[in-house]
């Protein structure tokens, strides 16, 4: 397994790492997602472990702490050979400090995620969202406190814009707190708005980025096909309301590359999906989740080797949109390249 550095810091993660958002599952999204019990989770980092894969994604609101929970639980014994990786911010609860990221709100979650994983510290712990109401500094003030303390030793983000993450990281730099070093956002074959503002932000500020949903919210995985409904067993039916938009069309032409490319590599769609992604400039690591043993064994096999270029271009082509103001003018002038060299 490959390891890279997780953004400007010195910290090393597996190209791949495991989302736990499918252990003790409930509610209509989680449920949706799976529902595996503290065993079955063991045995799924034993394969991880053995891969060479040793980050593993939670979050606090993940059946509402049960994720966490059950991701303790299947760990519990080799905490050192494990990296923690668990989010904040979103609500909790009905009270005041349920939700954001006050101080109070922080220290509180901490805790409580620490209590859950049965750990004494978190690897790194992720804002889930952007907390308006909260003053940067306070929220950096509070994080670097949990840093001293020993309770968290990194901090990163998850789907903030790119002036909420510009300012928090200028806030960082002028008062000499913790800095971001991950954001955890959607990027696919299928979404690939990260790359107009936060993959440049990424590069320029040494932020790594971390994947979350790599196959387009479960529209990857080779069971979706233009003309026929979507398999009995798709989660979509419950949870299509929930993920990012797509545009089936440009969906089905993607899939339609994507098939081509597996009948020329022996490799399956989603696999596919995955190592394109693994070749993007700033992806740290690709967050894979498995509902059993053989769908994360198909997802690990996505590391390992790589595509060619002419893959790598019609992938490209294929799912190449648009750029939005203000990024669409000029991009498609010479003068562009110019101002705005590729990012490596």
């Amino acid at each position: 397994m490959e390891y890279r550095k997780l953004g400007a810091s010195g910290l090393r993660v597996p190209v791949l790492s495991f989302g736990a958002g499918t252990f003790g599952g409930s509610g209509p999204l989680f449920g949706a997602w799976g529902n595996t019990g503290a065993e079955e989770a063991r045995r799924l980092v034993d394969i991880c472990l053995e891969a060479g894969v040793n980050l593993f994604d939670t979050a606090d609101v993940y059946s509402a702490g049960a994720s966490e929970e059950v991701l303790g639980q299947a760990i519990r014994g080799r905490r050192d050979a494990v990296l923690i990786s668990t989010k904040t911010a979103l609500p909790m609860g009905e009270g005041r400090q349920d939700w954001g990221t006050s101080r109070a709100r922080l220290i509180r979650a901490t805790e409580d995620a620490l209590r859950r994983l049965g750990t004494d510290y978190i690897d790194l712990l992720q804002l889930h969202a952007f907390d308006a109401s909260t003053p940067i500094e306070e929220v950096l003030s509070t994080l670097d406190g949990l840093v001293a303390a020993g309770k968290i030793r990194y901090v990163g983000v998850s789907n903030f814009s790119g002036w909420e993450l510009m300012k928090s990281l200028a806030a960082a730099e002028r008062q000499g707190y913790p800095r971001y070093i991950a954001h955890q956002v959607y990027y696919s074959l299928a979404g690939r708005d990260y790359e107009w503002e936060l993959m440049p932000l990424g590069a320029d500020q040494g932020v790594g980025a971390l994947v979350w949903s790599p196959l387009a919210w479960g529209r990857l995985t080779g069971k979706i096909r233009r003309g026929e409904p979507l398999p009995a067993a798709s989660r979509l039916h419950e949870t299509a309301q929930y993920g990012p938009p797509v545009d089936d069309e440009r969906l089905f032409d993607i899939i339609a590359v994507l098939d081509s490319i597996a009948a020329e590599t022996g490799k399956t769609v989603p696999q596919i999906a995955i190592n394109w992604l693994l070749g993007r400039p700033t992806v740290s690591s690709v967050i894979i989740g498995a509902r059993n043993e053989d769908q994360l064994r198909q997802n690990l096999a996505a590391a390992g080797w790589s595509l060619s270029k002419n893959q790598i271009e019609r992938l490209d082509e294929v799912s190449a949109v648009t750029a939005p103001y203000p990024y669409f003018p000029y991009r498609r002038q010479q003068g562009f390249a110019l101002l705005n060299p590729p990012i490596v």
